[in-house]
């Protein structure tokens, strides 16, 4: 009866399941960040790929 006593008040194993879900969260967060801003970054390279193709005269964008 004293074991599960001391498991009930014994905070330390609730405190790294928070601080796994908040390091989860954050993961996840990042994740989704940088997946948009990679997107963004693709097609404002790629514009600028098409336009130094267009001034050098020689239109070889691949279009991707």
């Amino acid at each position: 009866m004293q074991f599960i006593r001391k498991m009930l008040k014994n905070e330390e194993g609730a405190t790294a399941i928070e601080y796994g879900l908040i390091a989860a969260l954050i993961a996840v967060a990042a994740i989704g960040a940088m997946s948009s801003l990679g997107s963004n970054l693709r097609g404002t390279f790629q514009t600028v790929a098409d336009n130094m193709s267009d001034a050098a005269g020689t239109g070889t964008s691949t279009g991707g």
